[in-house]
């Protein structure tokens, strides 16, 4: 039997270390910071392990001979994919492609890593080992993996080597293992996950060999610890005034470690800037993580467009020919990530023994989403005008018969009732206006790195030199002496 809600709820009764609100949590389970949060990654476990899901959602693995999450699946060729890519878009569709960080995310960073397993052994033969084993085993356990890959802002215009700085650094060593000391962030889903991925997604340079490291520790680990930022399903009134953020908040944190001992088995780079580099871009690591979070957003831009035509349902505008404009634009911009995802796969290639998607289009969706996603917020903002911000107070404005009426005057709708409008336009605010929503924007614009970021993989990846060569047999295919000779002769055989 795959694993399943109740299992995974047991495993964060760990003694894990999560500070919010200047004070330690004790059962993530219960806190009404998380519990809700938690609880709708419990429900995708148990979703797994329906019987009449249990095929398309899981398969055998190799190594253990039980079901695990299709995740963890490393396609050997194009039907292999797509059979990964629906459940994985199936599994997304619980949280309606609100949570970034689920357990499919950094699953598939690993199994992009373990894709150039080559790459691990062409640098060293034990950190590879490490990490192959590593890797059955949170396969075979189907655990919920997080990453913390970007250090904390600090003086960007200087390197790591100089300047004052607490992130995550080696400052020990024996035949044990190391021990690191530092802050690293975006702690996505930290709270809810099971163990922890600690590396280097920034470039690095000659002198910053200490901080060149990636290790995987589970989230109770000695000397780990978890600031969380503010919750938004703490903060949340109840599921009818923040029906996204009452239950999707995955919640961010900054993780630090206070002279944490690394055993040798859990590190899989160390001190060495080019690794550091390799294990994501060598190996198609960076590119599998991106493939699935394009995935996800497939889904949650099919929830944004659903909601814009109900709005303008909701307020009578949806026949208004420059309404269903805009809708049609909408429409397109829901249907080019889904395109991109399936050309990711049409354009696939072989590696070795697997087939991996194609590297520049899913950098090519990467910098075209993340302009597209506050551009479709905006439009949903356009269209529901005022409605987003008139809206009852909480639901305590129903308890009163008197106020509830009062409240449901303003309220009207050709299409709803305006208990139903309210309902409706409560959800909207959820996920375009309020500080989830905010939170969103933030995320989809920046989860892939900044801007040049994405648009340096593009420009790196592409197949310039095809390009270029099309330029120059057009040019090949006329000759400026020629063009000349011809005229003077056409002149000359006219006189």
């Amino acid at each position: 039997m795959p694993r399943d809600g109740g299992s995974y709820l047991k495993s964060l009764k760990d003694g894990r270390e999560i500070i919010l609100m200047g004070k330690r949590v004790g059962d993530v389970t219960t806190d009404p910071a998380f519990r809700n949060s938690i609880a709708t990654f419990a429900s995708m476990y148990d979703y797994q392990c329906r019987p009449e899901n249990v095929e398309r959602m899981t398969f055998v693995s190799p190594t253990s001979g039980e079901r695990v999450n299709r995740c963890w699946q490393l396609p050997t060729d194009y039907h292999e994919m797509v059979e990964r890519r629906e459940a994985i878009v199936e599994w997304a569709e619980i949280h309606y492609g609100f949570m970034g960080r689920s357990p499919d995310h950094v699953s598939s960073t690993l199994t992009g890593m373990y894709q150039g397993l080559n790459v691990f052994e062409e640098y060293d033969k034990d950190r590879a080992a490490a990490f192959r084993d590593y890797f059955h085993y949170v396969r075979d356990n189907d655990l919920f993996l997080t990453y913390v890959i970007i250090n904390p802002p600090e003086d960007r215009g200087r390197q790591l080597g100089e300047r004052e700085t607490n992130n995550v650094r080696v400052v020990d060593e024996d035949a044990e293992g190391i021990t690191v000391q530092g802050c690293k962030m975006l702690g996505t889903s930290s709270v809810m996950a099971d163990e922890i991925l600690v590396s280097s997604l920034q470039p690095l340079q000659p002198g910053d060999e200490d901080y060149a490291l990636t290790f995987c520790v589970p989230m109770n680990h000695k000397g780990l610890k978890v600031l969380s930022r503010k919750s938004y399903e703490g903060a949340a009134y109840s599921v009818f005034d923040n029906p996204l953020a009452s239950r999707f908040d995955e919640n961010d944190a900054v993780i630090h470690f206070d002279q944490s001992k690394i055993p040798w088995d859990r590190v899989f780079v160390y001190r060495d800037i080019d690794m550091a580099r390799n294990q994501f871009h060598g190996a198609p690591g960076h590119i599998q993580q991106n493939y699935q979070a394009q995935m996800r957003l497939e889904v949650k831009m099919r929830f944004l467009v659903g909601l814009a035509h109900k709005i303008t349902e909701a307020i009578g505008t949806a026949q208004m020919p420059p309404v269903r404009d805009i809708l049609g634009h909408l429409a397109a911009q829901a249907g080019s990530v889904k395109a991109f995802v399936r050309a990711m796969e049409a354009e696939g290639e072989q590696r070795g023994e697997y087939f991996v998607p194609n590297r520049h289009l899913v950098y090519t969706a990467q910098v075209l989403t993340q302009a597209m996603y506050p551009q479709v917020i905006n439009t949903l903002r356009e269209l529901s005008g005022g409605n987003l911000i008139m809206l009852p107070s909480s639901i305590e404005d129903f308890a009163d018969e008197t106020i509830q009426d009062w409240s449901l005057q303003a309220q009207l709708s050709p299409t709803m009732s305006s208990e139903e409008k309210v309902k409706f336009f409560k959800l909207a605010w959820d996920a375009v206006g309020s500080e989830f929503a905010s939170r969103h924007t933030q995320y989809e614009m920046f989860y892939a790195g900044a801007q040049f970021t994405t648009r340096g993989n593009s420009y790196r990846t592409y197949d310039w030199e095809g390009s270029k060569a099309m330029v120059e047999r057009i040019l090949d295919s006329y000759d400026l002496t020629e063009e000349v000779n011809r005229r003077k002769a056409a002149a000359e055989a006219a006189e």
